[in-house]
């Protein structure tokens, strides 16, 4: 069986925890290498994670002509420095979320990618999960008719301030770190952008992070809002979520709908013109999957020619233009439109 033979640059806490051990459970991808800036780091690290060859940096890794793709978790700051350079080298690139902290990086990004022939995503795992295929189906279907308005939450606990995530000059906060999930949602089901938006945002007193965001974001004719929290909901493992469609007839409800920490089953449930109330008048269960071996299994297939579905970063472009204008929002207490 032909497989892609991946490289790893940087050993965050995602990659070590989720991404890497379930990315070895995908029959067309092969772990080669990883890369830290410190080589007893990488070894250590490779160990841990039964990958074969441990590089003392970056540029060691990206020179290894038996890698195709790397995978980048590194901080969001780093995020288009080492895609560029990884794609330089011949690399195809998965980037963890956000992809980027400013449009001209993007910009950069499509450049490099259009030059260099390399494929390049950003890692939002959930929309790999199977119900994310059938939410498509009965949207297409008809069967809640139009979708016209849409609430999606998400929600955790981060208190910690040497937690990358509170560090505001590194792109922390709940907007870079959960409001792309939430955007990306509102993407899929009404499948354009929204043309104005407007947004509150509570900021930590000290560590300057927005701690709460909620926002309204108008389609024309149809309507979602989104709530994202780094310091609400659970302080477990997973995170808060909940997510609802209302149709022109109907409606439907998701109980996991974005990234999910532990594979767990889950459902979507739909109520069509003859429901009542909350009360479904279909349910519809998925078995629990693991998304992170889902992305990198249909990553690597797509790099081998298969017909698979992919999300180019045009997509990262919409969600952080939507991003930015919330926070511009925000600040000045006015709708903001987009472009």
């Amino acid at each position: 069986m032909s497989k892609i033979r991946w490289g790893v640059i940087g050993g965050a806490a995602i990659a070590r925890h989720r991404t890497l051990p379930a990315m070895k459970q995908a029959p067309h991808v092969e772990l080669t290498a990883l890369a830290s800036r410190s080589a007893d780091k990488a070894a250590a690290l490779c160990t841990e994670l039964g990958i074969p060859t441990a590089y003392g940096s970056y540029e060691q890794l990206l020179g290894d002509p038996n890698i195709d793709a790397v995978y980048l978790p590194l901080p969001n700051h780093l995020h288009c420095e080492w895609a560029v350079k990884s794609m330089e080298a011949g690399k195809h690139v998965l980037c963890e979320k956000p992809l980027s902290l400013s449009i001209a990086e993007i910009e950069q990004l499509k450049e490099v990618r259009d030059r260099t022939g390399r494929h390049i995503e950003e890692a939002y795992v959930f929309r790999n999960h199977p119900q994310w295929a059938r939410i498509a189906e009965i949207l297409d279907s008809g069967m809640i008719g139009e979708p016209r308005g849409m609430q999606v939450t998400m929600a955790m606990q981060f208190h910690d301030p040497n937690d990358i995530r509170n560090k505001l000059e590194l792109g922390g906060g709940a907007l870079y770190d959960m409001g792309g999930y939430v955007i990306s949602a509102c993407s899929l089901v009404f499948r354009r952008a929204p043309i104005r938006v407007v947004a509150a945002v509570d900021r930590d007193p000290v560590m300057g992070i927005d701690r709460l965001s909620t926002a309204l974001l108008d389609y024309g004719g149809a309507h979602a809002t989104i709530t994202v929290g780094t310091q609400a909901g659970p302080a477990g493992r997973g995170s808060h979520q909940l997510l609802s469609v209302l149709g022109s007839t109907g409606w439907l409800r998701m109980d996991y709908p974005l990234a999910q920490a532990v594979p767990a089953e889950c459902h979507v449930l739909v109520g069509d013109a003859t429901s009542i109330g909350g009360f479904e008048t279909a349910s519809i269960g998925f078995e629990p999957v693991n998304q992170y071996t889902l992305q990198g299994e249909r990553f690597s297939r797509h790099l081998l020619g298969e017909d698979v579905p992919v999300w180019p970063i045009e997509t990262a472009a919409v969600t952080l233009n939507i991003v930015e204008a919330l926070f511009t929002s925000a600040s000045t207490g006015l709708w903001q439109e987009i472009g």
